[in-house]
Formats: structure tokens, C-alpha cells, sequence
């Protein structure tokens, strides 16, 4: 049987081992969060978010705490706007500027983590021509890792996509129902320029979305969906 005295010097110990893994763990986030800043905020101007900046905080426990995730509190900030100090994202991002943060999380982590599916809605609100493409093009680097759904109303975005599926809905016998549409050829061309025309379709739509879908496939990539929403 161990005495009291004894139980005291391994709990002492323990602890004195905890503390230093914790201090070694803080040490190491800090380096890392350095790495995740600077490629967060360098995605950040290619999205929309010219100006933006991401931070990391990484603070001591406000209340001595040893848990298995260490003794940190760690926060992410961000400041969409040039000249606004970063804070908390949970409280400043907007909707769009949210996913597009989120993009722009999963892309600069891409090569330490593995999510076998992402879905993205409104990761193109509120932008349009080349930050658009942009956001396509990072799309379609995450998929090279794994499959990427996203909701989209913009043909940049669903040009880049390896399969588009058209949403639609209708009213039969007074409820409404949701159809999935996979589209190829000459139909995914028709609903690009749609996407870029509106209703009245023109050849020289129909030939800018022929030019969209040639520019984005250059390179194999893994599957990625666009579904693009309509009525």
C-alpha cells in the first residue's frame, strides 16, 4: 500500500509533467498560429476581404485548468474591413464573409487535415467577376482532397465544378417539391449562360459559358459539386 506521502510526490509529479507538455504545447501553437495567420489573411485578399486580417489569440486559462486539450483559451479575430482591429469572428463576420473565412481555414490547413465531405452556402455572397472565379478555384483546390459540395448562383463558381446539379422547385397537388437535375453538355452550357444572361439566353452567352468551362479544366481534379438554385 502506498502512504499519503508517497501519493503526494507522484501527484506532484504528474503535474509537474502536465505542466510542462502544456507549456511545450502553447510554444508550438504559437509557431503554428504565425503559419495560419499569415495564410489565412493572404487568402483572405484573393476573396473579396481586401484588407481583411486573421488572428489567432492564445491566452493562459483565465482560471487554473488542466485539461487533455492543455491549458489554453484560444480565439480566432478577424477584421474584414482595412483599418478595423481584428475581433472575436463569432461576433463580426457576416454570413458570406464567414464562409469565405471558412474557405479560406480549410484551403490554408489543407495538408494537416482530411474532411472526407465540405459544404459550402453563400460562399459567394456578395461578390462577382474575378473574386468569384477566385472562389471557384479554391473550391476546387480543396477538392483535391475530398469532395466539395456548394450552393452557388454564380456560373464563375459552378464553372469550376467537376458535376453542376440544377435545383429546382415546383407545386404539385399543393405541396412543394425539390428537384435534383444533374446537367452535362449542351444542358450545363444552357444553364451557365442562364446563370450569366438571366432568362433571355443568347448565343453570345452560351459561347461565354462554353469559354468558362474550357478555361476551368485544365487539370484532373477529384469530384466536386455545384448545385445552383432556381425556381
Amino acid at each position: 500500500h502506498l502512504d499519503a506521502a508517497e501519493l503526494e510526490r507522484r501527484s506532484a509529479a504528474a503535474l509537474a509533467a502536465y505542466d510542462l507538455a502544456a507549456a511545450e504545447l502553447s510554444a508550438q501553437r504559437r509557431a503554428a498560429a504565425e503559419v495560419l495567420d499569415r495564410r489565412v489573411s493572404d487568402l483572405m485578399q484573393d476573396l473579396g476581404l481586401r484588407g481583411g486580417v486573421f488572428r489567432t489569440r492564445i491566452d493562459p486559462a483565465t482560471a487554473p485548468a488542466r485539461t487533455e486539450n492543455g491549458a489554453d483559451e484560444i480565439e480566432f479575430l478577424v477584421s474584414a474591413n482595412p483599418g478595423q482591429p481584428p475581433r472575436p469572428l463569432a461576433k463580426t463576420a457576416s454570413g458570406g464573409e464567414l464562409s469565405r473565412i471558412s474557405l479560406a481555414l480549410q484551403v490554408a490547413t489543407l495538408d494537416a487535415t482530411h474532411l472526407p465531405c465540405l459544404v459550402f452556402d453563400e460562399v459567394d455572397a456578395g461578390v462577382g467577376g474575378a473574386v468569384a472565379e477566385m472562389v471557384g478555384r479554391q473550391l476546387r483546390t480543396l477538392a483535391a482532397s475530398g469532395q466539395v459540395l456548394c450552393v452557388t448562383h454564380l456560373a464563375q463558381v459552378a464553372a469550376q465544378a467537376d458535376r453542376q446539379v440544377r435545383v429546382s422547385k415546383r407545386s404539385v397537388g399543393g405541396r412543394t417539391q425539390t428537384r435534383l437535375e444533374p446537367l452535362d453538355g449542351a444542358a450545363r452550357i444552357d444553364e451557365l449562360a442562364r446563370m450569366l444572361a438571366g432568362a433571355n439566353v443568347t448565343e453570345t452567352a452560351r459561347e461565354h459559358a462554353r469559354e468558362m468551362l474550357e478555361a476551368a479544366r485544365p487539370a484532373p481534379r477529384r469530384r466536386v459539386s455545384a448545385s445552383a438554385g432556381g425556381s
